[in-house]
């Protein structure tokens, strides 16, 4: 059974998204199917994963993005997966095993245009198809964005974990904190559509510490989130087991040469000019490693 992790904070700006799509390229690395769901409207992984060119069309198409299973007489969700996404620079398959549900700038609609039954919310709507698609998989992955509207939920909905990406800093705590009050929130609108199948309603499982810029030291901010964390455990608002990651991953100027190059850092040469390269590498592969460790 497929893994179903969302990554989310209410902070925005802490690299979710460099930090979910290099942890799905190690993944896949190893061997995993990984299947990344594009949710955040600004839509940083998809056009990172697939490139701009090959993005721009499918924007400006309107359809073929996650939000084309929300619409009137919607396509099934299988239909929209983009497979083996990763291309080099020749078009050809860079990154056998991870798949892309990509997004566009119209999933903004999704928060206001969308007019479902009641009954029915889009975050289940999604769930029901997610669960035949996820036997394709090992680990389902969460792009989601700051917050817990219904983009969000969709992902949130499916997921059994949450991992929090953070920044050594007050903002990223305050943000771990709110996302733990609206997340008790959800869940409790949300419990009365949970099936018995889809198992227990996510809990956040970890933190991560992430973008750790040279010579900066997070003692001070990690001893202050695991007091924060350690409160909210034994409220039971956090997983038992739910931990600080050992693994920290370095900031390092090859991610940002990765979203330029349409890949993944662990995809991008010993030539490239940035000394940290092979540090960061080793940090997402590593931290990759420490998610399967850390399974339920």
């Amino acid at each position: 059974m497929a893994r179903k992790i969302s990554f989310l904070n209410y902070k925005g700006g802490v690299g979710k998204t460099s930090l979910i799509v290099n942890t799905a390229a190690c993944l896949a690395e190893n061997g995993r199917r990984v299947l990344l769901c594009d949710f955040d409207t600004q839509s940083n992984a998809s056009i990172w994963l697939m490139r701009l060119e090959r993005w721009n069309k499918l924007n400006a198409d309107g359809h073929g993005s996650v939000y084309s299973f929300f619409e009137p007489g919607g396509v099934k969700l299988s239909d929209l997966v983009v497979r083996d996404v990763v291309q080099d620079k020749n078009g050809r398959e860079a990154m056998p095993g991870l798949d892309l549900l990509p997004t566009t700038f119209n999933l903004v609609d999704l928060e206001n245009e969308f007019t479902g039954d009641p009954r029915k919310p889009a975050y289940v709507l999604f769930q029901e198809q997610l669960d035949e698609l996820a036997k394709d998989y090992d680990y389902v992955l969460f792009d989601c964005p700051p917050n817990l509207l219904r983009a969000s939920q969709c992902g949130v909905f499916s997921s059994n974990e949450i991992y929090v990406p953070s920044n050594p800093d007050a903002l990223s705590l305050i943000g771990f904190t709110l996302l733990v009050e609206k997340l008790g929130k959800f869940q409790q609108l949300s419990a009365g559509f949970r099936r018995a199948q889809m198992g227990a309603a996510a809990q956040i499982r970890g933190i991560i510490f992430n973008s750790i810029k040279t010579g900066v030291d997070i003692e001070v901010p990690k001893m202050r989130m695991q007091l924060r964390l350690n409160q909210f455990k034994t409220a039971k608002r956090a997983a038992q087991d739910a931990k600080i990651f050992d693994t920290q991953i370095r900031d390092a100027m090859v991610v940002r040469r990765a979203v330029t190059l349409g890949l993944p850092v662990n995809l991008i040469g010993q030539e490239n000019t940035d000394p940290l390269r092979d540090n960061v590498v080793q940090d997402y592969r590593r931290l990759a490693a420490e998610i399967e460790r850390h399974a339920s």
